[in-house]
């Protein structure tokens, strides 16, 4: 195909013609398939990926639209929805701009449903823990509800069929519709705040999930939670299920029930009471005929005072006869043993031991003296051998006799032979008594 090079676009102007091109051909349209990476940044807007299996687009929806959504975008929902193509040119990218989306298969309402309940599961709001019991039989009771319709008027005729005079305090509020999210949430926390009344009852007739959204939202399901008062949940029919019903302290499958279950039968406890009143008369008269019967059992039973003293008497004298024998054969057994231990200790006087071991000291004693004078007398006569014998070695005896010992100066050392001196050099000689200092003057060989 030749080239046409009568115009040269620029990329800007491609770009803006693409865009024209494309939102004129697809103004707006229906589209399905799957979400992911969806993000929402601090703008508000929505930013996300629309796929199927073999192709995917970007998508934005922006602030203005996506506060209105019934239910959250999370990656894997599969959803239906009315957008219009765009071209973002700067970058020259083109996206789905959504006007308005829905859940493919399932309802708007149903899917917030589902992700409200499993949120508030995963905090445990729902956990029996935080249950409070009802009281067996309320003083006050507080209606939150639709003045018009025929809940009011069925809760209050069964209460008073069930136990008149009851006080019943009705808290007018819309169950549908706008505000009435708001108006039931404001008389949850009034109730709260005044904490003046025994049980709540929250109640309305059936309807659409539509008509029940108001008990599913969330702002109504934490007021209920934080409720320090019992709250029964009676939403449409048995088998309607709402948001508050789960957290609620307690859930009635419909209005008329919650009557029942709030509120005993009067006639019911008078039946219990006269059963009881009845059950503990003939208790008592059973137990009195019984302690009738031991004690007649008993008195046959019981013997003569005077005679029972004369019995013990006996017992007695026999207890002390035998406590006396005990008493005298433990005294002689205690008398034979210390006897034994007396003769023992006679035997093993220490005296006798001591006056042994002093005639084995003085023995011991006089051989150690002995001993140590025949040391003594060896020992002199050693030293006075070995003194002769240093006495024959001593230098200054050998002087006494004629010799000398002629040493060098300054170090002193001896003189042995006649060549270890050289000429002139001064000597020191060493007589018995007194010193000499000579000088050599000449060298001779040995005589």
């Amino acid at each position: 195909m030749p080239l046409d090079n009568s115009y040269i676009y620029t990329v800007s102007q491609l770009n803006s013609d693409i865009k024209l091109l494309l939102e004129d051909k697809f103004p707006f349209i229906w589209i399905a398939g799957e979400i992911s990476n969806c993000k929402m940044p601090g703008s508000g807007h929505l930013y996300f990926t629309l796929k199927d299996e073999n192709s995917q687009i970007s998508c934005v929806m922006f602030k203005g639209q996506n506060q209105n959504l019934k239910f959250d975008l999370d990656d894997g929902l599969s959803i239906t929805g009315l957008g219009r193509i765009s071209v973002y040119e700067p970058r020259g990218t083109y996206q789905l701009i959504f006007e308005y989306l829905e859940p493919k298969g399932i309802g708007a309402l149903q899917i917030a449903f589902e992700q409200l309940k499993d949120r508030l599961t995963s905090e445990g709001l729902f956990d029996d823990k935080y249950k409070k019991p009802l009281p067996f039989l309320p003083k006050t009771i507080s209606l939150i509800t639709s003045p018009t319709g025929a809940v009011v008027h069925d809760i209050i005729k069964i209460i008073s069929r069930r136990f008149p005079n009851l006080c019943i305090e009705i808290f007018p509020v819309k169950v549908q519709g706008e505000n009435a999210e708001k108006e039931i949430v404001k008389a949850l926390e009034l109730l709260n705040t005044r904490n003046d009344t025994d049980v709540i009852i929250l109640a309305r007739g059936g309807g659409s999930l539509e008509d029940l959204n108001a008990f599913n939202s969330e702002n109504v399901a934490r007021a209920i939670f934080a409720a320090k008062i019992p709250i029964v949940s009676a939403i449409g029919h048995e088998t309607d299920f709402t948001i508050s019903d789960f957290i609620a302290d307690l859930r009635a499958p419909t209005p008329s029930a919650a009557a029942e279950l709030v509120v005993p039968s009067k006639d019911e406890l008078q039946r219990r009471h006269e059963d009881i009143i009845s059950k503990f008369k003939s208790s008592i008269w059973k137990h009195i005929e019984k302690q009738r019967y031991i004690l007649e059992h008993v008195s046959k039973r019981l013997v003569d005072p005077k005679r029972k003293v004369q019995d013990l008497r006996l017992k007695t004298d026999d207890f002390t006869t035998r406590l006396t024998k005990i008493l005298l054969n433990r005294i002689k057994q205690k008398h034979k043993q210390f006897k034994l231990w007396n003769d023992l200790l006679y035997i093993n006087n220490p005296l006798a031991y001591i006056a042994n071991l002093n005639e084995k000291l003085t023995n011991i004693s006089d051989k150690l003296s002995t001993l140590n004078t025949i040391y003594l007398n060896n020992k002199r006569s050693l030293l006075r051998e070995n003194t002769g014998r240093l006495y024959t070695l001593n230098p200054a005896a050998i002087l006494k006799r004629g010799y000398s010992i002629t040493r060098t100066i300054p170090d002193a050392g001896v003189i042995k032979t006649a060549h270890s001196v050289s000429i002139g050099q001064n000597l020191e000689v060493m007589l018995a008594k007194g010193t000499l200092v000579v000088n050599v003057h000449k060298i001779a060989d040995s005589l």
